[in-house]
């Protein structure tokens, strides 16, 4: 299977269950979409929309740059330090974070805005109990210099 199509199958279903379904379904699965927030929906789809064109360019960045996909199983071959790599090391956990947030704010859903405040917890040990270990063991040299430079979120 081309390395363009795992990408977005695993976009589809991980990042589309963190921050697409399980937000909704939080949420009690709103039926009216446009009145749901009495106007806070505007600024929630910016960032549900921004959140998804950068993660997306991030999936695009791994299959392309690092010929990999975000999937631990499936990671990059090589290091991706281009595109919004240049200024966050994770910023696909901070697009989907967003997009958490976002819809935190379009359905005016405290139950969301914690559950975005409890997933921003475990991105964060996942990036610094596996993924930093991890890239730096495979990665080595060009990985700690990498991390000198760019910092961790923003």
């Amino acid at each position: 299977m081309p390395v363009w199509l795992r990408a977005i199958l695993f976009v589809a279903v991980v990042p589309g269950t963190v921050a697409g379904w399980l937000p909704w379904q939080i949420a009690g699965a709103p039926s009216d979409w446009w009145g749901a927030s009495s106007g806070a929906w505007r600024l929630g789809a910016v960032l549900i929309l921004g959140g998804w064109a950068v993660l997306l360019w991030c999936a695009r960045e791994f299959a392309l740059r690092g010929r990999g996909t975000p999937g631990p199983w499936d990671a990059p071959r090589q290091l991706v330090i281009s595109g919004l790599y240049r200024f966050s090391r994770n910023p696909m956990y901070v697009a989907v974070l967003a997009a958490i947030f976002g819809q935190a704010l379009w359905f005016h859903s405290r139950a969301v805005a914690w559950y975005a405040v409890v997933m921003a917890i475990v991105f964060h040990l996942m990036v610094v109990l596996y993924e930093e270990p991890t890239l730096h063991g495979t990665f080595g040299r060009q990985y700690t210099e990498y991390r000198s430079r760019v910092r961790r979120w923003f």
